[in-house]
């Protein structure tokens, strides 16, 4: 796939760390103009810098997702500093305080459905009217989760935005692909990222490993660069006549539950 993205532009969301990053970088080194967009400036700055010394093109801002006027800035960011938006990958998300339901606060739920939810309706929002509006087309892949089919204990908030993003991305494409713009899902199961890490950390080593790990195929956790693979995969023009798809990139995990 090497130079497939040359020209074309793209934004991804929660760039700072895992599957986020090695999706920027990837995007750059297949010859895509990257923006890396994330909550914490400092880290995506860094990022940006490291591609762009690698012979990449890349920029970066700080953005909650969750703020309408921060993704519309995103978006003219990426318009402003490289004429174009072809390609958007939007992977921010949370995990939130894992409790059960009777015990959950109120602001948890709505801070993990602010974040994944509302904050993936937002970009959908204004990546597809500067698409439109540049009517050349575009790839949009949203980041959901296996939890956008399983729930999990002390996990309902971030299960219930997961599960939303499916809606979210099936309409999507009815609206848009008749003009042009691919809408498609990626759904990853055990990944090893800051987040996998948290979750391990929080409920223990030992519950992960029999709980999950032992029921996905290859017994194993993921990379964020295989995930980021499949990502590219449905961006590119491979994936011409894919859109309002799933893509679960698990190990085998789903095929267990």
């Amino acid at each position: 796939m090497a130079g497939s993205f040359d020209g074309k532009v793209a934004i991804v969301t929660g760039a700072s760390s895992g599957i986020g990053l090695a999706t920027a970088r990837l995007l750059a080194e297949l010859g895509a103009a990257v923006v890396l967009a994330a909550r914490r400036g400092d880290d995506i700055a860094e990022h940006a810098e490291a591609i762009r010394a690698a012979g990449g093109q890349a920029s970066h801002i700080r953005t909650d997702v969750s703020d309408s006027a921060d993704v519309q800035a995103m978006v003219d960011h990426a318009v402003e500093t490289f004429g174009r938006l072809d390609i958007a990958v939007n992977n921010a998300g949370i995990e939130g305080h894992i409790s059960m339901l009777t015990d959950m606060p109120d602001d948890n739920w709505d801070r993990v459905t602010g974040i994944n939810l509302r904050g993936n309706f937002l970009c959908l929002k204004y990546e597809a009217r500067a698409m439109l509006k540049a009517g050349n087309g575009g790839a949009i892949v949203n980041v959901g989760s296996v939890n956008s089919f399983l729930g999990s204990p002390g996990a309902t908030a971030y299960a219930a935005s997961k599960h939303g993003q499916l809606g979210l991305t099936t309409s999507a494409s009815a609206e848009l692909a008749p003009q042009g713009i691919r809408v498609n899902i990626v759904c990853p199961g055990l990944v090893k990222t800051p987040m996998h890490q948290r979750i391990r950390d929080t409920i223990g080593d030992a519950a992960i490993d029999q709980g999950m790990i032992t029921r996905v195929h290859q017994h194993r956790a993921g990379e964020p660069e295989e995930i980021a693979r499949a990502i590219a995969f449905l961006c590119s023009d491979e994936a011409s006549y894919i859109t309002g798809a799933t893509l679960t990139p698990d190990g085998g995990l789903m095929l267990t539950t």
